[in-house]
């Protein structure tokens, strides 16, 4: 059961490092970002632009 359990995690990291070989071999051709601004909504916005401040706040103020 162990070993059916090793090989199949041994799959899923094989199948992950092929998949990131072939896009970095290909690469993003096409990427406008002001194209992919227009398709995020405004609660993902906000919940990006409050994540990103209390980020800055983190690192000036210091993890306590």
């Amino acid at each position: 059961m162990i070993l059916y359990l090793l090989g199949f995690c041994a799959v899923l990291l094989g199948t992950g490092m092929f998949v990131d070989w072939w896009h970095k071999k290909h690469g993003i051709d096409d990427f406008d970002p002001e194209e992919n601004e227009k398709h995020v909504s405004e609660s993902e916005r906000a919940y990006i632009e409050s994540y990103m401040h209390n980020m800055k706040n983190d690192h000036h103020n210091g993890m306590s």
